[in-house]
C-alpha cells in the first residue's frame, strides 16, 4: 500500500490546481456551475432539477448522507451509516450487526436512537449580520460577538417552527456565513441493514481500494405522529448498470476538507495534529482487538468502535502520507505563493488583505503550545464514552441554560436544544466494560501529555491511578438511564449539584479547566485565525470570482463526474465489479468469508449484474451513503468509500486517479430480491 500511495500523491500533487478545473468541487446548491457541467459533461442541469435533488437529499446527525427513495418517506443510504443503530437494536441474542436486520412489515421497523433526519429547505446569505457584528473586534470578544449572532439568526428564523431546524454555517474559513433551514425528522426508523460480511467484505485490506464486492447500503424511514412521511420529492431507484462514461452527480453533506488551509496550517496538522491522532488510534485499536477476544459479547460490542478505528486510522495515514510527500507541499507553496502574487500586484487590494498569511503562521506557534491541553481537556475529553459525554453535557447544559441565549456556548443556543436533548435521552446500551476502557485510556494519555505534575493532571486523578478511577466513575454511575438522565436535564442546575452520581461529580470538578482551555483556544487560535482566514477568502474571491468553492462543512453540496476507471502504472482498473466477483474473491476466511445465505443464493442471481461501481465524483468523508444520480434524476447507487488515490483528496483532487466507490442500485436489487427475499421492499422502489 505504501508503494502506491507515494505515486499517487505525486501525481495528485502535479494536478492541484488553484481554482476548480474538470470534475473537481464540492459546490453548494446556491452557486452550482451548471454552464461549466453542461462544457465538460455535456447535460444541461436546471434549477427544476437542482431543486428536486435537493428536496430528496437528507442530512442525518449520525454524520452520514442519505437520500428519499420512494413516496413514504424511504431513505436509502450506507450499511455503516446505521450500523450504530444496528449495534444499539441489538443484545446478546440478537445481533443484527453480524445476521442483518429486516423490517417485513410497518410494525418491524425500530427507532434508532439519538438520529435526525434532515432535509434543506433554504438558504440565506447572513455575511454581512456576522461581519457588522464582529467589525473591529479580536479574540474573545470576537467569538462572543459571532456566537450570540449565530443565536439571533437560528433562533429568529426557526424558533417558531418546531419542525425546522436552522443552522449558521461558515463557508471559506469565515469568509462567508450562510443560515440553512432544515426540515427535520426526529422519528427515524431502521428497515434494513445487511450482515457485516456482506456490507464490509473484504475488510480493511479492501477498504478504500478497488474491486470491491460490498452490499454496503441501508433503508431507514421517517415518521411523524407515529406515521410514515409523505415524500414525493423522491429519486427514482432504476435497477439499471450504470454506462462507462455517462455524466453522474453526488449529493450529499461532505464533513471537512483542508483545500484552502495555508502552508503553514498544513505544516502543523503535518509535524503535530495527524501524528498524535495516528500514535491515539493505533494504541486504542489494540486495546479494543484484546477486548474483543474476551468473549462473543465483547466482540460484539467491539465491533462498530473498531471499525470505526480502523477506518479513521487508514484515512489519517493517507494524509499523513500526502502531506510527506514533497510535490504536494511544493504545489501548495506555489498556490499560495501565486495568490499572494496577485494580491501584491493590486496595491488597492493589498491594502484591504494585508498580510494574513505572516499572521497565520504567526499563530501556529500558539497552537502547537495549547494543542495537547485543549484536546484532552476540551475537543477530546472523556474519550468516546459515553457517561462522560452525558456528564458533561448536563453539567453545562444545566449552568449555560441560566443565561440568554445569545450568551451561551453555541451547543446549548436555543435553536440547538432540541437535537441536544434527542442525543441526550434517546435510550441506547451503555456497555460498562467498554466504557471504563475509554474512560481509562483517555486519562492514561492525558497524564502522558500533560506529564504527572501538571497541576490539571493532579486535579483529574487526585491520587487515583486512571485504571481505578475510570472503574469506580463508570461503576457508580447510573447515567446509562435515561430517566436518570431527563430528570437531571429537567431539574437544571440544583439537580446537578445536588447528584451524587460520581460521573456527574467529576463533570463537575473539571469543568472549570475544560473551560479555560477552550477559551484560550478560541481566543488565542480560533478567533484570529478566522480572521485571517476571511481575508484571505476576500482575496481568492476578487482574483479568482465564483471559480472558487468553500471547504467541506458537513453542509449540503453536488459534484458532477462521470462513471469511469482509472489506468495505474499501466493496468487499467475497469469501472465496475459484477456478482459472480464476489463468489470468486470468497475465500472461505475472513475477512472474504460469504455468510450462508449469500450462497445459497447463487444461482438464483444474475452473474453479469454491476455490483459496484466508481466515478470521479469529488467526494470526502461525510457523503458516506450520498446518492450517486444521473443526469434524469435516476438513483443509479449509494457513495461508501473513495479509492487509495482519494485519501489525498482533503488536501486536492486529481481527477485521472480519485475515484468514487458506489454500491449499485443494480446489485443492491438483485441481493434484495434473492438473498434477503426483500419482496415488499423492492416493489417499494417501484420494482416488479
Amino acid at each position: 500500500m505504501t508503494f502506491k500511495l507515494a505515486g499517487a500523491f505525486l501525481a495528485a500533487a502535479l494536478c492541484l490546481p488553484v481554482v476548480a478545473r474538470a470534475d473537481e468541487g464540492m459546490w453548494t446548491f446556491d452557486a452550482f456551475p451548471a454552464a461549466r457541467v453542461e462544457q465538460s459533461l455535456g447535460v444541461k442541469i436546471d434549477q427544476k432539477w437542482l431543486d428536486r435533488v435537493q428536496a430528496a437529499s437528507v442530512r442525518l446527525t449520525s454524520g452520514c448522507s442519505a437520500s428519499l427513495v420512494s413516496p413514504e418517506g424511504l431513505v436509502l443510504t450506507n450499511q455503516h451509516c446505521v450500523v450504530d443503530c444496528a449495534q444499539n437494536l441489538s443484545t446478546g441474542s440478537a445481533d443484527y450487526v453480524k445476521d442483518s436486520f429486516l423490517a417485513r412489515t410497518r410494525e418491524e421497523e425500530r427507532i434508532c436512537p439519538g438520529v435526525q433526519a434532515e432535509i434543506l429547505l433554504s438558504i440565506i446569505d447572513v455575511s454581512a449580520d456576522v461581519s457588522k457584528a464582529t467589525s473591529g473586534l479580536s479574540g474573545g470578544d470576537f467569538i462572543k460577538a459571532r456566537n450570540a449572532t449565530y443565536a439571533r439568526l437560528e433562533s429568529e428564523t426557526c424558533s417558531r417552527d418546531p419542525q425546522t431546524r436552522c443552522q449558521v454555517i461558515s463557508f471559506y474559513r469565515g469568509g462567508q456565513h450562510k443560515l440553512y433551514r432544515y426540515r427535520k425528522y426526529s422519528d427515524v426508523r431502521l428497515v434494513f441493514a445487511p450482515e457485516l460480511s456482506a456490507a464490509f467484505f473484504g475488510g480493511d485490506p479492501d477498504n478504500f481500494n478497488f474491486p470491491r464486492y460490498a452490499l454496503d447500503v441501508g433503508f431507514l424511514r421517517l415518521y411523524e405522529n407515529g406515521k410514515a412521511v409523505s415524500t414525493p420529492q423522491h429519486l427514482t431507484w432504476k435497477a439499471r448498470a450504470p454506462v462507462p462514461g455517462e455524466a453522474t452527480f453526488v449529493s450529499g453533506n461532505p464533513g471537512s476538507t483542508d483545500r484552502q488551509l495555508t502552508v503553514a496550517q498544513l505544516e502543523t496538522q503535518r509535524d503535530l495534529v495527524i501524528p498524535i491522532s495516528l500514535l491515539q488510534r493505533s494504541e486504542m485499536r489494540g486495546r479494543l482487538i484484546e477486548f474483543s477476544r474476551r468473549d462473543a459479547e465483547s466482540r460484539r460490542i467491539a465491533t462498530d468502535p473498531l471499525f470505526g478505528l480502523e477506518n479513521g486510522f487508514k484515512v489519517n495515514f493517507g494524509r499523513q502520507f500526502a502531506l510527506n510527500t514533497p510535490s504536494l507541499m511544493d504545489a501548495k507553496r506555489a498556490e499560495e505563493a501565486d495568490l499572494r502574487a496577485r494580491v501584491a500586484a493590486d496595491p488597492a487590494l493589498a491594502a484591504r488583505i494585508g498580510d494574513p498569511w505572516s499572521e497565520i503562521a504567526a499563530i501556529q506557534k500558539v497552537y502547537a503550545d495549547q494543542y495537547l491541553r485543549f484536546r484532552q481537556l476540551e475537543a477530546g475529553s472523556g474519550g468516546s464514552s459515553d457517561l462522560f459525554n452525558f456528564a458533561q453535557i448536563l453539567v453545562r447544559g444545566a449552568r449555560e441554560r441560566t443565561l440568554p441565549s445569545a450568551e451561551r456556548l453555541p451547543e446549548f443556543a436555543d435553536a440547538r436544544l432540541p437535537l441536544m436533548e434527542k442525543q441526550l435521552l434517546d435510550a441506547s446500551p451503555v456497555d460498562p466494560a467498554l466504557e471504563q476502557l475509554e474512560m481509562e485510556f483517555w486519562l492514561l494519555k492525558t497524564r502522558e501529555y500533560l506529564t504527572a505534575d501538571d497541576p490539571v493532571t493532579k486535579l483529574l486523578l487526585g491520587r487515583d491511578s486512571p485504571e481505578a478511577l475510570s472503574q469506580a466513575l463508570v461503576s457508580g454511575s447510573k447515567l446509562g438511564d435515561p430517566a436518570v438522565r431527563k430528570a437531571l436535564w429537567q431539574g437544571g442546575l440544583p439537580a446537578i449539584e445536588a447528584s451524587t452520581d460520581p460521573m456527574i461529580r467529576y463533570a463537575l470538578k473539571i469543568d472549570a479547566e475544560a473551560r479555560a482551555a477552550r477559551k484560550a483556544w478560541e481566543t488565542q487560535v480560533s478567533a484570529p485565525t478566522e480572521a485571517a482566514a476571511a481575508r484571505i477568502a476576500t482575496a481568492r474571491f476578487a482574483v479568482y470570482g465564483d471559480k472558487v468553492y468553500p471547504d467541506a462543512t458537513f453542509s449540503l453540496r453536488l459534484s458532477y463526474g462521470k462513471v469511469a476507471g482509472w489506468t495505474w502504472r499501466g493496468t487499467e482498473v475497469p469501472a465496475t465489479t459484477r456478482i459472480a466477483g464476489l463468489y470468486e474473491r470468497a475465500t472461505g476466511a475472513e475477512p472474504f468469508r460469504v455468510a450462508d445465505r449469500w450462497l445459497a443464493a447463487r444461482d438464483r442471481m444474475k452473474p453479469d449484474a454491476v455490483f459496484d461501481f466508481v466515478t470521479t465524483n469529488d467526494i470526502i468523508g461525510g457523503n458516506s451513503g450520498s446518492p450517486v444520480i444521473s443526469a434524469k434524476g435516476e438513483i443509479l447507487g449509494a457513495a461508501f468509500d473513495g479509492n487509495i488515490h482519494s485519501l489525498g483528496g482533503n488536501y486536492g483532487y486529481d481527477g485521472t486517479l480519485n475515484r468514487t466507490v458506489v454500491v449499485s442500485t443494480a446489485g443492491a436489487t438483485e441481493a434484495l430480491r434473492h438473498v434477503y427475499g426483500a419482496n415488499v421492499l423492492v416493489r417499494e422502489l417501484g420494482l416488479r
